[in-house]
């Protein structure tokens, strides 16, 4: 597999194909950073341009998964790599925990170590379930949504596409959390949120509007 990324993130991806079993042939790539060595942890290569890639993907595996934050940014790397020929990979912490009925995840969902999801929860491609975060029964994550740290989900709520949920925001039943929203660390939503805007305090309150995206 090909990690997109090299740095943060990337490092807790590895992680869990390591909990896997799956580091054979696998690759990262960065084609920003400077200050990279040839291979990350003495084993790992990084490939640094698009023709690298074309030949790892033609021959050696074209599946890839994403390890960068940003919404917005994954949703772009991933058309990118998926322009390439890559398939794009769901990385699954076996020491996270998922329900036996119900569940449907997307394409290129990173699950890390500690999550907790019941039943009947829908999440969308490219979204990020980050280190013990709880989602309850009947709740859907739409497509790029990051879900930082810590973060409780009840049941029976909706997180619009390509938001951003902060380390330790809780979430109450039956809420609806617009697309494009920032929710800041630590805040409670006990209400709905609309689609655009930045939410922080306990309640959540909206001090900001953000900018449409443009997918």
């Amino acid at each position: 597999m090909l990690i997109v990324g090299a740095k943060g993130f990337a490092k807790e991806v590895l992680e869990v194909l390591h909990q896997l079993n799956q580091t054979d042939n696998l690759v990262f790539y960065d084609d920003i950073s400077n200050d990279l060595p040839e291979t990350l942890f003495n084993e790992f290569k990084i490939l640094t341009n698009t023709e690298q890639v074309l030949d790892y993907f033609k021959n050696v595996d074209n599946r890839f998964t994403i390890g960068i934050g940003n919404p917005i940014l994954r949703k772009k790397l991933s058309d990118d790599f998926l322009g390439l020929g890559g398939v794009f990979t769901s990385t699954i912490s076996p020491k996270s925990s998922i329900g036996s009925f119900g569940n449907r995840l997307g394409n290129g969902v990173n699950m890390m170590t500690g999550t907790v999801i019941t039943n009947d929860i829908t999440i969308g491609d490219g979204v990020i379930v980050n280190l013990n975060c709880t989602i309850g029964h009947d709740c859907e994550i739409e497509n790029f949504v990051e879900i930082s740290p810590g973060v409780n989900i009840s049941g029976n709520c909706k997180i619009g596409a390509f938001s951003v949920l902060g380390t330790n925001v809780t979430v109450l039943p039956k809420i609806t959390i617009g697309k494009n929203v920032i929710v800041g660390a630590g805040s409670v939503i006990t209400k709905d949120v609309p689609d655009n805007c930045l939410v922080v305090g306990i309640p959540g309150k909206i001090v900001k509007e953000l900018s449409p995206v443009s997918f």
